[in-house]
């Protein structure tokens, strides 16, 4: 992963859950400006917060995207490490070979329940936008937050996608949604380095074809290929973009 130029941060509270259960570390990055403000939630906080930040800070000092309440949910361990809990977190489905896999359910309903509520009892959000964001395994996390019937989530970046997973079960999420007729009134950033594997983009150009054929009424599709970038370092550049394509 490449350097930011912020450094490693201390979250700002912990937040315990009973399902999942777990103490997830929040890390914030709080506007100046008076809200309310739109608030976007970002998976991986312990190793990608601080990408986060620069990169809204760089959006901000180019006057590309508008204030936003950055929110980096963790474990208080970093990638692979006893405690980080995203294998089973970021996953919609559960798989022989990943014991704890397949609580994205029970994850997501977390996010948009009680970490919304502290948020909300905490800063001064807007109500009509509502962001979740990730890079790999947590843009899976993401996509699958948004292809739900009533999706709490409105604005979604995805960097990277692992739509790999189970045999790419995502794809089949969707294709489900899209046979029932359902609208999703949203936005979709989707997002990758043109050096990544010809898995990782042929997945999300699969995607992308699905979702041009059978476009959900309501849904605004934008979609990136980064030069010379590959599964580590597009992130920046998908985290900076993102930011103002969604939100600008």
């Amino acid at each position: 992963m490449p350097d930011a130029t912020v450094p490693r941060l201390s979250p700002a509270f912990r937040l315990q859950s009973a399902a999942p259960t777990a103490e997830y570390w929040i890390y914030e990055e709080v506007p100046e400006e008076a809200g309310p403000w739109p608030a976007i939630l970002f998976m991986d906080g312990d190793d990608q917060f601080r990408f986060v930040i620069a990169a809204y800070r760089a959006g901000r000092a180019a006057h590309r995207v508008p204030p936003l309440l950055l929110i980096g949910v963790g474990y208080g361990s970093s990638y692979t490490r006893p405690g980080n809990r995203r294998i089973r977190d970021y996953t919609p489905t559960a798989v022989a070979t990943e014991l704890e896999s397949g609580g994205a359910d029970a994850f997501v309903a977390f996010l948009g329940g009680a970490l919304w509520r502290e948020l909300a009892r905490r800063h001064d959000l807007r109500a009509d936008v509502r962001g979740i964001a990730g890079h790999s395994l947590g843009s899976l996390a993401a996509l699958h937050a948004l292809f739900q019937p009533q999706p709490f989530f409105n604005r979604v970046l995805a960097s990277a996608p692992s739509i790999w997973w189970d045999d790419r079960s995502l794809l089949r999420l969707a294709g489900r949604l899209q046979g029932t007729g359902a609208t999703l009134p949203a936005r979709l950033f989707l997002a990758v380095g043109e050096n990544d594997t010809p898995s990782m983009t042929g997945d999300l150009k699969l995607l992308e074809d699905q979702l041009a054929t059978r476009p959900f009424p309501g849904l605004e599709v934008i979609s990136r290929r980064y030069a010379a970038r590959d599964h580590y370092n597009a992130l920046p550049d998908a985290f900076r973009e993102g930011l103002q394509r969604l939100f600008a």
